[in-house]
């Protein structure tokens, strides 16, 4: 997998996050496309079997396959090979990625909202911070740094909106809910709203390269709005192509990421 073809697997499975790669420097975009088109891979390991045991198998081989790199062994693998161009030994910490990913194996739903969250944090928060290291060089510590913390927050609300926004699928695959009731997803999504709120409040100290980074996606509002209504409002909340379009075009114009 060349550059090309994380380019066009992004483009096919993860069109914002193209676009999000399309509007970085160009020297970012190496570290970028290849730390998207792992995501997506490590995202999609665990669901390949239904057998437990084989889907853990696949993410133990990424994660094996990473702490090689870490370690200076030389890749021949279509994604793992530009991987390490870009990143070096640190594609190693990616590891953690793959690992977060094990509960998908098991195939267990969630025991409530701070289970999501968690799981949120371990997945799409991790991406996002190693995604802003990819454009300023520097790593994001959302334990020591306040654009740490801006991008943590932001994250952390855009990935509950939008697990909640894929919830009716997730259910029907064992990793949604044990109790997906109203009163569940309103709490989730109250979770969600603080933390979009907590960003926003801070957006002045975050530097304008990290914005791409941030970019919450079509319909987070309308998801939010039907989720205490129930898992059948959140399936008709999905926004139409043409508004994903629409709003991915808008955000590179302004770069105005916060809700």
């Amino acid at each position: 997998m060349s550059l090309q073809d994380c380019a066009a697997a992004l483009r096919d499975h993860d069109p914002d996050r193209f676009g999000i790669c399309l509007m970085a420097p160009a020297k970012a975009r190496p570290g970028l496309m290849t730390l998207y088109a792992l995501n997506l891979e490590l995202a999609r390991a665990p669901l390949a079997s239904n057998e437990p045991l084989i889907a853990e198998m696949r993410l133990q081989w990424w994660i094996e396959r990473l702490e090689d790199i870490g370690a200076g062994k030389p890749q021949s693998h279509e994604l793992l090979t530009p991987l390490a161009e870009a990143w070096g030994p640190r594609a190693a910490a990616f590891a953690a990625l793959a690992g977060a990913r094990r509960r998908d194996a098991a195939r267990e739903p969630l025991e409530g909202p701070e289970a999501v969250a968690a799981y949120v944090r371990d997945t799409t928060v991790a991406l996002a911070l190693f995604a802003a290291e990819a454009l300023n060089g520097t790593i994001a510590d959302p334990a020591a740094t306040a654009e740490g913390r801006i991008i943590a927050a932001q994250a952390e609300g855009v990935g509950l909106a939008h697990w909640l926004a894929a919830l009716p699928a997730l259910q029907g695959l064992g990793l949604g809910l044990w109790d997906p009731s109203p009163q569940v997803l309103a709490q989730i999504a109250a979770r969600a709203r603080k933390k979009l709120a907590e960003a926003k409040a801070q957006r002045r100290q975050l530097p304008r390269i990290l914005a791409p980074v941030l970019f919450p996606g079509a319909g987070l509002r309308a998801v939010l709005d039907a989720a205490p209504k129930g898992i059948e409002a959140l399936a008709s909340a999905v926004p139409s192509e043409f508004r994903r379009r629409f709003t991915l075009g808008a955000f590179s114009l302004t770069h105005r990421w916060w809700i």
